[in-house]
Parts: C-alpha cells; sequence; structure tokens
C-alpha cells in the first residue's frame, strides 16, 4: 500500500509557511495611535489599541471538507466549521467573539445549499454568543468549482487579559482538550486516503454506526469554555491545535514542551492511518489527533481548568526547556 503524506497529497506546510513570511515581509504598514496594533502578524489573532480594551480579528474558512459535504449533499454543519475556526482563534489569546461576517463564493447559485450552510452558521454563532451581522455571496463560476466558505469574526478583551504565550515558564503543565474529530484541517490528505482505499464516503465507517462521509464532516468544536477559564484561572497560553497538528505550539512560545501521555484519538483517525499507510509522525504534524485545544498553566490550577473544560480535558505533559516532543515522537 502507498504512503500517503500531506504533501504528496498536495499542500506541502513548508512552503506555505515560506509563502506567508514573503507575504509578512511586505505587509509593513502600520497604524498609529488608536486601533494601532499590538501583535504582529503570525499569532492566532490580530489585536488592536482600542483604550482600556484590545479588538481582536481573525479570518480563516473551511477548506476542501465542503468537498466531502457536497459528496453526500450535506452542508447543515459546515457553517459551524466556519464559525468555530474563526471564534476558536480568538479564544486562543483569551478574546471574546462578538461579531462574524462570511463569505460565501459559488459556482452556481443553489437556495437549498445556502439554506442548509446559513443553519449552520446560525448554529454556530449561537454556541459562541456571537452575532453575525453580515456577509458576501460571490458568484464565480469560472473560478469555483463547487463553494467555498470562509469568514472574519471579532473579538474585545481587556488588554491585561491578553493571552500571548509570554508567561508560560519551564515547570508549567499542559491541559488537552479533546477534540470531535478531524475539525476543518488536513481534508487534502483524508480525502486522498479515502480515495485510494476502496471505500466512499457513503460506504459505513468500520466498526462504527455513522458513514464515513458523516464521520469525517462531524463539526468542529467551539471551545467556549475559554471565556470562563481565562475569569477563573491564571492561563499562562492557549493553543488551537489546527492545520500542521502539533506544530502549532511553537507559535505560542519559544520553551519546549512535552507530551507524555497524549489523548487517545478518535476511531476516524486509526482508519485513516491504517487505509493511507501513514507514519505517526505525519499524522501528528497534520490532524489534530483527538486534542482541538491545550491550555498551559501552572499544576495547582490544572484540576479547575479540566472541570471548566469538561469530560476528557486532562493533564498530558508539560513545559520544559527546549524540543517537541509527543510520546515516541520528536518534531
Amino acid at each position: 500500500m502507498k504512503k500517503l503524506t500531506y504533501a504528496q497529497a498536495g499542500v506541502d506546510i513548508n512552503l506555505e509557511n515560506r509563502s506567508i513570511e514573503a507575504m509578512k515581509s511586505v505587509l509593513t504598514t502600520r497604524r498609529k495611535g488608536f486601533g494601532a496594533p499590538l501583535t504582529d502578524i503570525g499569532h492566532y489573532a490580530g489585536l488592536l489599541d482600542m483604550g482600556s480594551f484590545a479588538l481582536a480579528m481573525t479570518t480563516d474558512g473551511v477548506g476542501s471538507k465542503v468537498l466531502i459535504a457536497n459528496a453526500i449533499r450535506k452542508w447543515d454543519t459546515v457553517g459551524i466549521d466556519c464559525i468555530a475556526m474563526n471564534v476558536n482563534d480568538l479564544y486562543a489569546i483569551g478574546a471574546e467573539p462578538i461579531a462574524f461576517v462570511d463569505y460565501l463564493a459559488v459556482e452556481k447559485v443553489d437556495p437549498e445549499r445556502a439554506e442548509q450552510i446559513a443553519i449552520g452558521l446560525a448554529r454556530g454563532a449561537q454556541l459562541s454568543n456571537m452575532t453575525i451581522v453580515g456577509g458576501e455571496t460571490a458568484s464565480l463560476p469560472e473560478i469555483i468549482r463547487g463553494f467555498d466558505l470562509a469568514g472574519t469574526a471579532i473579538g474585545v478583551v481587556d488588554k491585561d487579559k491578553v493571552v500571548t504565550g509570554e508567561k508560560i515558564m519551564k515547570g508549567d503543565v499542559l491541559v488537552g482538550v479533546p477534540s470531535s474529530g478531524l475539525h476543518s484541517n488536513g481534508f487534502t490528505l483524508a480525502r486522498a486516503i479515502v480515495a485510494q482505499s476502496g471505500y466512499s464516503y457513503t460506504d459505513r465507517m468500520p466498526g462504527g454506526k455513522n458513514s464515513i462521509g458523516e464521520e469525517l464532516l462531524a463539526p468542529t468544536r467551539i471551545y467556549h469554555e475559554i471565556i470562563e477559564l481565562v475569569r477563573r484561572c491564571d492561563v499562562h497560553g492557549l493553543a488551537h491545535i489546527t492545520g500542521s497538528g502539533l506544530l502549532k505550539l511553537r507559535r505560542i512560545s519559544n520553551l519546549g514542551f512535552e507530551i507524555t501521555d497524549p489523548l487517545k484519538p478518535q476511531p476516524i483517525f486509526d482508519f485513516l492511518q491504517e487505509q493511507g499507510n501513514v507514519e505517526d509522525l505525519e499524522m501528528y504534524r497534520t490532524f489534530n489527533m483527538g486534542m482541538g485545544f491545550l491550555v498551559v498553566l501552572e499544576e495547582d490550577e490544572a484540576q479547575e481548568a479540566c472541570r471548566i473544560m469538561g469530560p476528557g480535558s486532562r493533564i498530558i505533559g508539560s513545559v520544559v526547556e527546549e524540543g517537541l516532543r509527543a510520546g515516541h515522537l520528536t518534531f
């Protein structure tokens, strides 16, 4: 069986990072005074100075997960994904979401599909206590095949409550918070695996009740509990585990992370790894592998953090001097 990697499937994370750095080198204009940036480009969300508080902004999309929605004609959850991918990035700096705008680009207008997408957007807004204040629908038949869904969220945070990771110190513990599945990353590799597996999206997941397509479409979890967490605990760092998997931890600190007891991945990850003959390191560099969010704080606050973040949340490791390790894997 052919071994598959994310790059072979069509997504080269290293090349993407180089492209981002190339863009950052050009995007140097900075407003001064009211509305001036408080962070550089590259964190989970951008922060703007609003006086006593900061305005947080982020933008993201659902990616090629929409192709699976098209394949089984189930579009009522991708709106949740769109909301989640944005608000979870706001939560990752301690900001509370307040408003959202969506961007729906279509090859051909389909009112039934649009209504289902809106159902998901409305549910996501409800879960994150946020208002959808507008958006854009664009018909682009020469550019789009099917549809693409993205959005932008804004949030607010007191400037003294911003969580950037600068407080992280050696000896802090890592609390892993479960994901609901793949969330909205790694789908180019996931689709390539299914394509070579001999299975279809409508086939029942081996050992499960749902179809493979339904398992893959499980909506991204919205980590709204973070708002209570940052109010009750002295949180040193937060990480939304998305594309590039555990490599996201390098975004929040130059110290090292030692994960000695990772959360158990859901069966869908085992299925993809087996069918794609994917190496362990590639899985953890591509998917969230059962952990969608990570909290860094002192050990004496970990029990309260686990309670707030809910079932399945637990200590998985600690902050060390250097490196990034998860079990037998070194990144």
